[in-house]
């Protein structure tokens, strides 16, 4: 039975057009935005500075070699290239989804599906490697206290940050990655130091770069292998594009840490720096021990 005009404007019955924007409405998520931009770019920043740089700069020198500096400098460029071109889909549109909802919204359904849930799944291995370390490192002052308490500890105290309010989140995040930039700079100019002032012995020198070997003393398999250690150490650079449904003016503070590379230039400089200064301070015969 068809219904007369009446009945589909009365009070108790509302048009497609209102009942898909209600619906919209009630299944979008709400996010409070509270980052500033220091808070989304020391986020990036010290999410990309952890184990893969901490604990993997060592086995990355082991397997490459002098040669682990091309690596860096290959990774550092890919790196570059692709925070540039998520800085640029970020300012236009800044979703909570980020390059997932990129990805299905280009590519298609299934691009966006295996995007997400394969962040997802890597995010949760990463992430029981980093309370991983983390239980390794506290071991050096506790050794009698297991790994595992560590990592259970460390475990509830990031699950409380992440619960609490943003801004809160933001400046908890910010200070405790200003402490490991520092500690990189740190490593950097205590290195550079052991270079120039003689006490590093005669491992520390700029010779190491081609007297042991040549600069690609493993060969190219070498190289090859440490790829997969120096692209793990730049991960965490992608969020930059997560926060930015979570960010004051997100086309601003996105145009800045990601466009300009407000973000990319730093890490690929610790890295590149770090590097060097450790192939310079080991001697070639130690590479393989």
């Amino acid at each position: 039975m068809p219904l007369n005009k009446k009945d589909t404007q009365g009070k108790g019955v509302k048009n497609a057009s209102t009942v898909s924007e209600d619906t919209a409405s009630n299944q979008e998520p709400t996010l409070h935005r509270g980052l500033h931009n220091r808070h989304i770019q020391l986020i990036a920043l010290g999410g990309a500075i952890g184990t893969g740089l901490f604990l993997g700069i060592g086995p990355a020198i082991q397997m490459a070699g002098p040669a682990v500096l091309l690596g860096y400098g290959v990774a550092g460029i890919i790196a570059f290239l692709i925070m540039r071109q998520l800085g640029e889909m970020v300012v236009e549109e800044p979703v909570s989804g980020s390059f997932a909802h990129f990805a299905y919204k280009y590519w298609g359904p299934f691009a966006g599906f295996l995007s997400g849930w394969n962040y997802w799944v890597m995010f949760v291995l990463v992430g029981m490697a980093e309370l991983t370390a983390a239980g390794i490192y506290m071991q050096y002052w506790f050794p009698d206290v297991p790994t595992w308490i560590w990592a259970a500890a460390f475990f509830i105290i990031i699950n409380a940050v992440n619960l609490v309010n943003v801004r809160l989140y933001g400046e908890t995040e910010f200070w405790f990655a200003l402490i490991k930039v520092l500690a990189i700079i740190g490593m950097i100019g205590f290195g550079l130091w052991l270079l120039f002032s003689g006490h590093g012995g005669e491992k520390a020198s700029i010779d190491n770069l081609w007297r042991y070997g040549g600069f690609f003393a493993t060969g190219w398999n070498g190289l090859i292998l440490s790829l997969a250690v120096i692209m793990f150490s730049f991960g965490g650079l992608e969020l930059i594009g997560i926060t930015a449904a979570e960010a004051r003016d997100p086309g601003k503070k996105h145009s800045k840490s990601g466009k300009s590379g407000g973000v990319s230039h730093p890490a690929v400089l610790h890295r590149f720096t770090g590097g060097f200064t450790g192939a310079l301070s080991v001697g070639g015969s130690e590479i393989q021990q």
